[in-house]
């Protein structure tokens, strides 16, 4: 029966979600407005068929944004703090290092300067250099502090965090400035003495996890998953409201569907996942990886209209992920590479079978993510319903009896780590959990 199809194409249950979140507003990781997202997914997963629809809290470590300030010459110029960074005024010569790659500090001396770096990386570069990683970086070359340049036009500062709880930071105070100031910051002072100050304040807070299930009740289970919180700056449409929404879509399609279940879906969306992936990380922790078939992460997906999928070597899920897209003529990209940046994650780097679907934008890095402009204008409702339609058919092949995927020997990911030149960078920042 596909009737189904057409019910999703048409349904308002995904829109509709997305919309109650990010009016929200704030939906940083401990907060009141993160906390009310996840009672309305708990809500709108249970009005979508799936069963036993519940909260599961975990303590965290808070961080509340405060005023932060450039100021250079007679200049005071416009930027916000990264999450975790520390409160403080650092000051010392401006070091405008470019893309910020390793070899950049290699080459530079920048003790006691306030090192500046951009968001992307060059397009002929061999891996994507993520945030942290460069911060790392500065740290540890002694910089006084550390600025985070957008590579994106219009007057957009970045956000995003540049540490976890468990592994402090130290006194390095960190902002992100738009494309523009940047430029500025780099044409007149580059070589100058500037000042950096943040305001913030680290604290004890609360988050949770929303979870609920559809299909048989097998020991063995599918995670379907995305994540509630968003960076209090901006409405967290896309990164990752629309994930949200997805699930709570698929949800109520699978529902329409689970006769097709040979296997328990388990829908899990995660808090604090903008704060070094501790909703999923909580959740990994307790789970018997020997009971989860895959996972089927949401972030990023709604984006543009194809979906890529990360799929880890896992060569089942990509031909799975193939099959499905041929079979609707619909364009889905497989990346077999490792993707170490999302909920996925904490399952996939012990070898359990996972994928990370996001979509295709045209731009490099996040595009409008991580600033004020994440706004719902830049999601469309058919890329939603069409790849709603898209995944909840590999949900229902990936739950067949007949699909197998086998797990891997955490070697065999760590090797493809070193392999792909990832390494490195998750050992700087504290993210490489295997023996040496």
């Amino acid at each position: 029966m596909t009737h189904w199809i057409g019910e999703t194409f048409t349904s308002d249950a995904g829109w509709n979600h997305l919309e109650d979140l990010v009016d929200i507003g704030d939906r940083m990781a401990g907060s009141e407005g993160e906390r009310e997202g996840a009672e309305l997914t708990r809500d709108a997963l249970e009005s979508a068929g799936a069963r036993n629809a519940r909260l599961d809290e975990f303590d965290i470590q808070g961080w509340t944004r405060g005023d932060s300030e450039i100021r250079a010459g007679g200049d005071s110029l416009s930027c916000i703090a990264l999450p975790r960074s520390p409160a403080g005024t650092a000051a010392g010569e401006l070091v405008d290092l470019g893309y910020g790659l390793p070899e950049d500090f290699e080459d530079a001396d920048v003790e006691g300067d306030v090192v500046m770096v951009a968001t992307n990386v060059p397009s002929h570069y061999d891996r994507f250099v993520h945030r942290r990683e460069k911060y790392y970086h500065a740290v540890e070359a002694g910089a006084a502090g550390f600025v985070f340049k957008n590579h994106v036009e219009g007057c957009l500062p970045p956000t995003g965090s540049v540490g976890t709880e468990d592994d402090p930071i130290g006194d390095v105070p960190a902002v992100g400035v738009s494309k523009e100031v940047g430029a500025r910051l780099a044409r007149r002072y580059d070589g100058e003495e500037v000042a950096v100050e943040v305001e913030a304040d680290a604290h004890d807070a609360t988050s949770q996890n929303v979870h609920a299930e559809l299909g048989p009740d097998t020991d063995e289970e599918v995670l379907v998953t995305s994540h509630v919180d968003a960076h209090d700056i901006a409405e967290g449409a896309a990164d990752n409201g629309a994930g949200t929404a997805m699930v709570v879509e698929m949800a109520k399609a699978l529902a329409a569907r689970e006769d097709d279940l040979d296997t328990k879906v388990h829908f899990v969306a995660y808090g604090a996942e903008e704060v070094g992936l501790v909703g999923s990380g909580y959740d990994a922790e307790k789970r018997d990886f020997e009971s989860v078939k895959a996972v089927l992460n949401n972030d990023g997906v709604v984006r543009g209209r194809t979906l890529s999928v990360y799929t880890h070597g896992f060569d089942a899920l990509e031909e799975a992920a193939s099959e499905v897209g041929d079979a609707f003529g619909h364009p889905m990209t497989t990346i077999p590479e490792q993707g170490p940046h999302s909920d996925h994650w904490p399952y996939v780097q012990w070898g359990v079978p996972g994928v990370h679907l996001m979509s295709e934008t045209g731009d490099e890095g996040r595009g409008w993510g991580h600033t004020y402009a994440d706004t719902l204008d830049k999601i469309e409702v058919r890329d939603l319903r069409e790849q709603a339609i898209l995944l909840t058919e590999l949900a229902v092949a990936v739950a067949d009896e007949t699909f197998e995927v086998a797990p891997k020997d955490p070697a065999e990911i760590a090797t493809a780590l070193e392999a792909e030149d990832k390494a490195e960078g998750m050992k700087i920042i504290g993210d490489w959990p295997y023996d040496e």
